[in-house]
């Protein structure tokens, strides 16, 4: 019990000659330390809002303002126009200050309002410049000279050395569409899923909605719009996730994946050693504002605001709907192992651990031979149940005491560790081993998981590793920017000895990792044991399928003249044709961070246009035909795409304005009947951040992206990536209870459709791979 000893600053005994202090130099040390951290943070943190609340100037530019007005009032003109000397009439001044010094006062008030009022100027005539989005439409390789002209100015305003945050206050705000375009665009998305009598009937409901009840909601949005940053993004949270009352767990977070073919060391606690380090340095530029902001065209910034609540966030559960925390930096990590939970501190004397020392502490955690506590081992299962029994437990048995203690303790971390006893990833004789390996990160046992957590790691008994997010706080591009940051950290600069050992020495009087303690009554334990049950029938019935699409990738599709996404997405187009003998309404996510506070929005990508092109494939025309149809289908979808990145999406703006609707307490028949429209088909793009890893030289170094599950019960969840020039990865999420789908018999119709777009795009191409192999590298790192 040393590190119980540890915990206490001081003991006192009473004796005969009064009160003995026993003072602790090693706690009041780390008191000390612990405070210096906190209060160098605050000064940085301090810096940083300073730097990014005059950007695009810099704090020095004040200085050069001010000298420039002395200097010209030193060859006696007056560049203020009198308005130095008014200064000087109303300046408050005791009679002890010289008139010289009144003028030199007056000079320098005059000088920084001036200096603000060109940082208003810059970042008014900033937000105007990227409110033009005209550069996107231009086809890729020709830029109008309106646009050069665009982009030179962007760069003229953008200042020089952004922190993460400098752009978010020059981004515009997101913009209202007109009812009648979203109407439109509405009726146009439905046409290929409607027969003439359905179609007939949606129009009538939407002309109705135009003239009347549409201009009301409309109104209300707009007065939304000019008062808040975002129009969209706050009821997006709320009503989209945080008031869901299922389980989240499968239904809303996702998952990352670690390298397909590498594992850089075999070693549980080393690798754990090494990633948890990258992320707690991945976290101090975060806090520095050293992460650079996302540039589109090396020149347009996206909104970095997801950014904040990535470490020390919770979900946490209500009756009615869930709220999302943050606290300020944590200095530990919560970690379980074999049904119990720890507190791992990983600053010691104020410094970072280093890869060994985790290791280290993560060694001890998987040799502690302690037992869990009465209730202990499925607590988790809580969290990936129903949200209202999680709520009224919560209440009722971990709102005081010890229990109180230990659920802050993990809800507080900076994130979630989960330590697997099961070996998982790619094995080479066993194909379905992937699809075992993303069903562990989706749902693992369903309560060896702290779904509410921003993001929980898992680590598997062969060094293999993963990463589960919970998605109201923030969108997978985000979590994948950290993940990747990780991947890459770990291996290419942080690195393992010969025997898989992280580097480094290890400092063996650090204290034990702290056991968290419990007391769950029998009732606690029988909810414990419903949500669980919930939990385990909703991961029974994911089916779930993941494959590397190896016979060609983006290489070869960008040879076609084609968007390699717009080109997968009729892939899944004809898949789903083949599949289903239909056409159904697809849900492709699109991110809207060119705005202030943008999150996503949907490209609605089963269009007129692709259905005519599949239907033409299947019923056999010609060739040149099918190519024409295909290209056009394409290109409509690439409109589409730009369309919802630059505020002109549909699906946001009718989400907004139903939500408007249930506010005011009328109906909509039109609004009714989109809202209940089903996404059988909700596909997304894993981004992958190629400049974090060398693929030519180290192409084994890939990862088969990321997942999420089913959206419909009678639908499809699929996402891909587009892994360097020649691989693309899929991954295909069903029920199986719905006897109309399989996510193994969709991947082969994801397959032959590539295959068969590719040999209608290039007739000429030779026989395809029938085989998935595995890169080889072409060099030792």
């Amino acid at each position: 019990m040393a590190e119980a000893h540890q915990a206490v600053a001081f003991q006192f005994t009473v004796t005969r000659e009064g009160i003995d202090l026993q003072l602790s130099h090693q706690a009041l040390t780390e008191i000390y330390l612990s405070g210096v951290r906190s209060w160098k943070k605050r000064i940085i943190g301090l810096k940083n809002s300073v730097i990014t609340g005059v950007y695009p100037a810099s704090p020095s530019s004040w200085l050069f303002v001010v000298i420039a007005i002395l200097a010209t009032m030193y060859t006696r003109s007056d560049p203020s126009m009198g308005l130095i000397a008014k200064i000087q009439e109303h300046l408050p001044v005791s009679q002890s200050m010289s008139t010289q010094c009144q003028t030199l006062v007056s000079a320098v008030l005059f000088s920084t309002m001036l200096w603000l009022l060109l940082i208003f100027t810059m970042r008014m005539c900033l937000k105007k410049l990227l409110s033009y989005h005209r550069w996107m439409f231009e086809k890729h390789g020709k830029m109008s000279n309106t646009t050069k002209v665009w982009v030179a100015l962007v760069r003229i305003f953008s200042g020089r050395k952004p922190l993460l945050y400098s752009y978010q206050g020059s981004l515009p705000n997101l913009p209202v569409p007109a009812i009648k375009d979203t109407v439109k665009r509405h009726l146009e998305s439905v046409r290929p899923l409607m027969d003439d009598r359905q179609y007939e009937h949606m129009t009538k409901l939407a002309a109705e909605f135009e003239s009347s009840l549409g201009n009301r909601l409309q109104w209300y949005l707009k007065l939304k719009a000019l008062w808040s940053t975002n129009y969209v993004s706050d009821w997006w949270e709320e009503y989209v996730y945080l008031r869901g009352r299922g389980p989240i767990m499968v239904n809303s977070n996702y998952f990352g994946m670690d390298f397909m073919y590498v594992t850089p060391t075999p070693i549980q606690a080393a690798r754990a050693g090494n990633s948890l380090h990258a992320f707690f340095l991945y976290r101090r530029k975060l806090n520095k504002e050293e992460l650079k902001p996302l540039l589109l065209r090396s020149a347009v910034p996206c909104c970095s605001y997801q950014f904040e609540r990535m470490f020390d966030t919770c979900r946490i559960p209500g009756t009615l709907t869930d709220t999302v925390q943050h606290w300020q930096d944590s200095d530990y990590i919560a970690v379980y192992h074999r049904g119990r939970y720890f507190r791992l501190r990983v600053y010691q004397a104020g410094r970072l651990l280093s890869p060994r020392e985790i290791e280290f502490q993560i060694q001890r955690i998987l040799d502690d031979p302690s037992p869990p506590s009465k209730g202990e081992a499925k607590l988790g299962a809580l969290t990936a149940g129903d949200r209202i029994p999680w709520a009224k437990a919560r209440v009722k048995y971990f709102s005081s005491g010890v229990n109180k203690r230990s659920l802050d303790c993990i809800e507080k971390a900076s994130f979630f560790v989960s330590l697997d006893d099961d070996e998982d990833g790619v094995t080479a004789d066993d194909p379905a081993s992937l699809d075992s390996y993303a069903k562990s990160l989706l749902h693992g046992k369903c309560y060896d998981r702290w779904f509410d957590k921003s993001f929980t790691i898992i680590y598997f008994k062969n060094g293999k590793m993963g990463i589960n997010a919970e998605h109201s706080w923030a969108d997978a591009p985000v979590v994948s920017h950290l993940w990747q940051h990780a991947l890459s950290t770990d291996c290419f600069q942080l690195g393992y000895n010969a025997e898989g050992h992280c580097k480094g020495e290890v400092d063996s009087s650090l204290p034990r990792p702290q056991k968290l303690n419990w007391e769950i009554p029998p009732e606690c334990e029988e909810q414990i044991s419903q949500s669980l049950a919930v939990a385990q029938a909703l991961a029974g019935d994911v089916d779930l399928h993941v494959f590397s699409f190896q016979d060609f990738g983006k290489g070869k599709v960008k040879k076609c003249r084609v968007s390699p996404d717009a080109f997968i997405q009729m892939a899944l187009q004809l898949a789903y044709y083949r599949d289903q003998r239909r056409f159904c309404l697809t849900y492709e996510a699109s991110m809207t961070r060119l705005f202030r506070e943008g999150r996503t929005e949907t490209v609605r990508s089963c269009s007129n246009e692709s259905s005519a092109f599949i239907r033409a494939l299947e019923g056999g025309e010609a060739a040149h035909v099918c190519r024409r149809l295909f290209h056009e289908a394409a290109e409509k979808h690439q409109h589409l795409y730009r369309l919802a990145m630059t505020g002109a999406g549909i699906d946001r703006h009718l989400f907004c304005l139903y939500v408007m609707s249930r506010y005011l307490g009328v109906e909509s028949p039109f609004l009714k009947e989109v809202q209940s429209e089903p996404w059988r088909l909700s596909t997304s793009q894993s981004p992958m951040h190629v400049e974090m890893f060398d693929l030519v030289n180290h192409p084994e170094y890939v990862s088969c992206g990321g997942g999420f599950g089913p959206v419909a019960d009678d639908g499809y969840g699929v996402s891909y990536s587009v892994l360097g020039e020649n691989i693309l990865s899929f991954n295909i999420a069903c029920k199986l209870s719905c006897t109309d789908t399989s996510a193994h018999a969709f991947g082969a119709q994801i397959r032959k459709a590539l295959r068969d777009l590719l040999q209608l795009l290039i007739p000429n191409q030779t026989e395809f791979k029938t085989e998935e192999k595995r890169p080889e590298a072409k060099k030792d790192l």
